[in-house]
């Protein structure tokens, strides 16, 4: 790989993400001042400073300034985006516009914090100022998306505003949403003036959860956490077939844990691994396409997840530890299911690893350590959740402070042992002489990077009786703060253990990470910060005019209520518009339109979809855009470091990303997966079959299992495949799964369902807005006895039994069936609302039986192609 090459990449990087103006020194130090400004904000924020300083000065403007971040988080990104991406060619220079567009953003974010008591006071009555403020903040804003994240994302809220502002002209749209149309005044005040629009969840998300996690992610990578994950991978796994590539994989999740922008880990790590695979005899189309197949899929790993997870966390409504939980296991075995894609395509070629020094590590020996490392970690987490749990008696809510005294010696034992070893540093991969490193001195030569994400790990999850887990947010910030002193004292202290005497060069470097941590942080965020921004406008467009109803009609219309079929056109149109927008943005837009549909359509179907389930499906294919041609910018970037052609590099990234796209279909209608009332014992069962299903899929799509296949042996695994992963389907064709109930006979069958158990209650009642009678199926779990008039009341479903027909009235509000039922349905028109029928889940054979003819019928593959292989299998 060149030093051009490298560059090219890194411009990439800089006009997708992080800015490529170089505009002088002026301004050079004007955007890096700004950026510093801003990440320090952010920590401030964060902490408990602002209450402190709030007390002890006595002025509440140091507290008050909390409530106020979103506004001020935005003038730093408008700002930013201003300054840091040129338009119009201006790469050179800031052009006098732009320094205009500096004052009117930030003026027009900063308005709504010096004049919020004023603002408050006329809640709806907009004064003549607010509009002019509002017009000139979402201009300024539409240009900054321009900038920063080009076209697509602009024309797509401009559309939105459009339907805000003419919508009300069109009887089709009226006569759906009953939307009569918006004024200017009212439509700026709902976007800019409150929390409906630009200023809401998705950047009050943006500015207290998801700028932390991308400062972590940057602080560790500046001091040199992301080398020590890519040293590690290459140390475990470039010796076996194909090992660069494998590392590749490896250290990509690794490094997706904390980056949020697939483009940026595919240069980190790419710039590394991409000269390898090529060296071992990788084509430079296919050693991109790893890359960006392993770099787009970081975000998927918890638990950072880009930012849709803390996103998910407010649209769902569930606790962060829960979207991590769901998470997980596909994440995990779409991960594994690269690194055997990447066998495979060894296999095919014939491929060798790299020399490596002493003694070579087999797969087996990998299993058994990545085990030992699980099982340490957990080992560790036990015995401190322990040892605080002995101290509580003595000191009630103050054992945090030993457990940071251990922390503090688990640190300087770990630099202690790291001295030891020379430092990792960054290696030339077009070197003359390329081997893997010797998996001991790598690992331990920096096994102290893993404890910022140790602690960021254990306040999102951990919980005792004494202990609570922390908030994402300050998760986030006591993780970053422990990374911040990492980044400034590794160095002098290693030192220290060393005998050495430069103390200060090691200090002065360790700061000098420190401050590239925060300007990188920032840069990192104007794009998110903006285009959380801008997601608004979809979203306060949504509340404004019901504009999700128009969608999901046109949808469903072209759909005709097939579930498959309106999954596939989400899945499509998530991929159009995650060519042009970030995964955070097309994931807000997404969800925010077609998750409500996918619900109805499959409660029509009769078939619950959890609302987790279709998040995360809009998610996973927002993500699979970044390498769908020919806009996926990760290929690029990974094209210019391989020299390869960059559309081939993304058409063979997204077929190694098939494995992922079948994922996202299959927890749809198995859940499981998602771990959703999964037991321990059930989910290490459900990764397990899950991984042996993803693996022979992988195969299909290579065509190459023990020997290449044919393709009768692809077609029996693929059945294989679908055996595995929706083992009910068949048991549903031999034994129905619910006994249907109606009338009085529904109201017994509810009398008789034990606690805790669930039925499905089928409802009918008119459209509200067309009067169509349509039915819906909605989840019943009774918590107490009694009969079955009773149970219903419980919940808000009040119902008289008539001639046998169970007559519903409207949910009261506050109950659980509120939101489902009576925004949709008209309870009080000529055809009542009822409940048609009552399913009770019938006992019957488990589904998994199923995974017998299944493994039997794989291992039929197995004995046909052993004697067609021509080289070993590992």
């Amino acid at each position: 790989m060149t030093d051009s090459a490298t560059r090219t990449a890194e411009d990439m990087v800089a006009e997708a993400d992080t800015g490529a103006r170089n505009a002088g020194p002026f301004v050079t130090k004007l955007i890096f001042s700004l950026c510093i400004i801003w990440s320090l904000f952010q920590l401030y924020i964060a902490s408990k400073l602002p209450g402190v300083l709030a007390q002890a000065t006595g002025i509440s403007m140091m507290a008050n300034i909390v409530a106020q971040a979103r506004y001020v988080h935005l003038a730093f990104a408008l700002v930013l985006a201003t300054l840091a991406f040129p338009i119009f060619g201006h790469r050179n220079k800031v052009p006098w516009y732009d320094w205009v567009l500096v004052a009117l953003g930030s003026a027009a974010c900063l308005y709504l914090v010096v004049f919020r008591f004023q603002i408050a006071d006329r809640p709806g009555l907009w004064s003549t100022s607010d509009i002019v403020m509002s017009g000139i903040g979402m201009a300024a804003l539409m240009v900054a998306v321009f900038r920063s994240l080009g076209l697509p994302l602009v024309i797509i809220g401009s559309l939105f505003l459009a339907l805000a502002f003419f919508g009300g002209y069109s009887e089709w749209i009226g006569s759906i949403t009953n939307y009569g149309g918006s004024s200017f005044s009212k439509a700026m005040g709902h976007y800019w003036m409150q929390t409906e629009g630009v200023f809401g969840v998705a950047l009050g998300v943006s500015t207290s959860m998801i700028f932390l996690f991308v400062l972590f992610g940057a602080f560790l990578e500046k001091a040199g956490g992301g080398n020590w994950f890519i040293k590690v991978a290459i140390s475990l796994l470039g010796a076996l077939r194909g090992g660069p590539a494998k590392a590749a994989v490896l250290s990509s999740m690794m490094t997706g844990m904390i980056s949020g922008s697939s483009i940026a880990n595919t240069v980190t790590t790419g710039t590394f691994t991409i000269p390898l695979m090529k060296r071992i005899g990788f084509s430079p189309e296919k050693a991109g396409a790893v890359e960006v197949a392993s770099s787009t899929n970081g975000q998927l790993t918890p638990p950072v997840m880009g930012a849709a997870a803390f996103l998910m966390v407010e649209y769902v409504n569930i606790p962060y530890i829960e979207v991590v939980k769901h998470a997980f296991l596909p994440a995990i075995i779409s991960y594994i299911a690269l690194l055997y894609i990447v066998h495979l395509e060894s296999l095919k070629m014939g491929l060798e690893g790299l020399k490596k020094p002493g003694r070579q590590i087999g797969v087996l020996m990998i299993l058994i350590l990545f085990i030992t490392g699980f099982l340490g970690m957990a080992a560790i987490t036990f015995l401190v959740v322990g040892f605080r749990a002995m101290l509580e008696p003595m000191m009630p809510g103050a054992t945090v402070y030993p457990a940071l005294a251990l922390l503090a010696l688990a640190y300087l034992g770990l630099l202690y042992v790291a001295s030891k070893f020379p430092d990792i540093e960054v290696d030339d991969p077009n070197a003359k002489a390329v081997s893997a490193p010797r998996l001991t001195p790598t690992f331990l030569g920096g096994a102290y990077f893993a404890l910022p994400i140790f602690v960021l790990v254990w306040n999102l999850m951990v919980r005792t009786e004494y202990l609570d887990r922390l908030s994402p947010a300050l998760s986030a910030f006591w993780a970053t703060v422990t990374m911040i002193i990492v980044a400034l004292t590794h160095r002098p202290i290693k030192a220290v253990f060393r005998g050495e005497s430069d103390l200060v060069n090691q200090f002065m470097e360790g700061f000098r990470e420190f401050v590239a941590g925060l300007e990188g942080g920032a840069r990192n965020m104007i794009g998110i910060g903006v285009a959380t921004g801008a997601a608004g406008i979809i979203v306060g467009t949504i509340s404004l005019t019901g504009a999700h109803q128009i969608i999901g009609q046109v949808i469903e219309v072209i759909s005709g209520g097939n579930l498959i079929i309106l999954l596939v056109l989400v899945a499509v149109l998530s991929l159009i518009l995650g060519m042009g927008l970030p995964t955070t943005a097309n994931y807000i837009v997404v969800s925010s339109l077609m998750a409500p549909v996918i619900v109805s359509v499959g409660a029509q179907s009769g078939l619950i979809v959890p609302l987790i389930a279709v998040h995360m499906f809009v998610f996973y294919f927002g993500i699979l855009a970044d390498d769908t041609p020919p806009v996926g910018l990760a290929a690029y970037a990974a094209a210019a470091i391989s020299r390869g052609d960059p559309i081939k590099t993304g058409l063979v990234g997204f077929s190694y990303d098939i494995r992922t796209a079948l994922l996202p279909f299959m927890f749809i209608f198995n859940t499981d997966l998602l771990l959703i009332n999964v037991g321990p014992a059930k989910a290490v069962m459900v990764f397990f079959v899950s991984l042996v299903a993803m693996l022979v899929f992988a195969a299909v799509t290579q065509g190459y299992f023990i020997a290449k296949s044919r393709k009768w042996e692809g077609a029996v695994m693929l059945l294989v495949v679908f055996m595995l992963f929706r083992p009910d389907f068949f048991l549903d064709q031999w034994q129905d799964k619910y006994t249907e109930k109606t009338g009085s006979e529904a109201l017994t069958a509810l009398e008789a369902l034990p606690v805790g158990s669930s039925a499905r209650l089928r409802i009918s009642a008119p459209d509200f807005d067309t009067s169509v009678v349509g039915s819906t199926t909605v989840s019943f779990t009774p918590d107490a006895e009694g009969t079955g008039a009773e149970r219903l009341e419980a919940v808000g479903l009040s119902v008289v039994e008539d001639n046998g027909i169970l007559t519903l009235d409207e949910p009261f509000p506050g109950t659980p069936y509120y939101d489902i039922l009576a925004n949709d349905y008209d309870f009080y028109g000529e055809e009542p609302a009822q409940i048609e029928a009552v399913a009770i889940e019938n006992d019957r054979m488990a589904k998994e039986i199923f995974f017998i003819p299944a493994l039997l019928l794989l291992l039929m593959i197995v004995t046909i192609q052993r004697p067609r292989a021509t080289q070993p299998a590992f």
